[in-house]
């Protein structure tokens, strides 16, 4: 953010030239906030789980800060390696190989997920993060078979599962083998669901489309961060089609909570105490 402009060319020694030298030094150190427009200083988002101190904002974090947000040190990533074989050799503006690469090149991962098994208090517990940053978070053929691994690996060790959800629905570029995934992963979760382990799902901003009309919403526990957009099609498509306006906040977490959609809303920071107290509740009564 540039807080001095310079009036003429020069830099010189004088006035202008130290405007310019405190431009340079305060540039990329703060961010503004999506939420209430401020300026924010980056080390205090960064202090605060990325949520704006003001407005309490969530910023979207990456998969590997949702498990190192949960997880004690120590934890172990599984079921990584995956990659999508392309399977429609598909094309639009650019090829799908291309934006294939591009995402591994920027996230440093192989797909839009992420799985870990570790420690959240005292429970061992098998964590499936997504990642928006990887083609918007978009649900392919690995995604799903990721997920679904983990889904399995909860159920054979009985550990808890947990899912965080960050996806802008089915991958296009894998038609009707995406939208398989929604079935693949469901029918796993009803076999988790039969051993009695337990699984919750956190969704964040945004969650929509087949991702939520899957495995996002069958969770044991349905939570989802301050602000987050959770739906299927979006608010724009919704009311073209039944040609009406929706109510204010609609597809917001508060409203549905408030529609019974969701069992809480809870706050970045007190996320990991929330599942821990969860965890302790669900496995007493998973065992009785």
């Amino acid at each position: 953010m540039s807080w001095f402009k310079r009036e003429n060319g020069e830099h010189g020694s004088g006035p202008m030239g130290a405007a310019v030298e405190s431009r340079v030094r305060t540039e990329g150190l703060w961010i503004k906030c999506a939420g209430c427009k401020a300026p924010v200083w980056k080390a205090d988002l960064l202090a605060n789980l990325n949520v704006c101190p003001r407005c309490q904002y969530h910023f979207k974090i990456g998969a590997r800060q949702r498990v190192d947000l949960l997880l004690a040190p120590g934890y172990e990533l599984v079921d990584g390696g995956l990659r999508s074989t392309d399977p429609l050799n598909f094309t639009d503006i650019k090829p799908y190989k291309q934006r294939l690469l591009a995402a591994r090149e920027a996230t440093g991962l192989d797909d839009a997920i992420l799985n870990a098994v570790g420690q959240l208090g005292k429970h061992t517990v098998v964590v499936s993060a997504m990642e928006y940053g990887f083609i918007g978070g978009s649900m392919g053929a690995v995604v799903g078979e990721t997920i679904a691994r983990a889904v399995d690996r909860a159920r054979e060790g009985r550990k808890p599962l947990i899912v965080v959800a960050a996806s802008g629905g089915a991958r296009m570029m894998e038609g009707v083998v995406s939208l398989m995934q929604m079935a693949k992963i469901s029918s796993a979760l009803a076999q988790l669901d039969d051993a009695r382990v337990p699984y919750i799902c956190v969704l964040t901003d945004p969650t929509t489309g087949g991702v939520t009309a899957s495995f996002a919403m069958l969770g044991d526990l349905n939570i989802a961060e301050p602000g987050a957009l959770i739906g299927f099609a979006g608010p724009r498509v919704i009311e073209q089609t039944i040609r009406q306006k929706l109510p204010e906040g609609f597809q917001r977490s508060e409203f549905l909570l408030e529609k019974g959609f969701l069992d809480a809303v809870v706050h970045r920071r007190e996320l990991k105490a929330y599942l821990e107290r969860a965890l302790d509740f669900m496995q007493v009564a998973a065992a009785a």
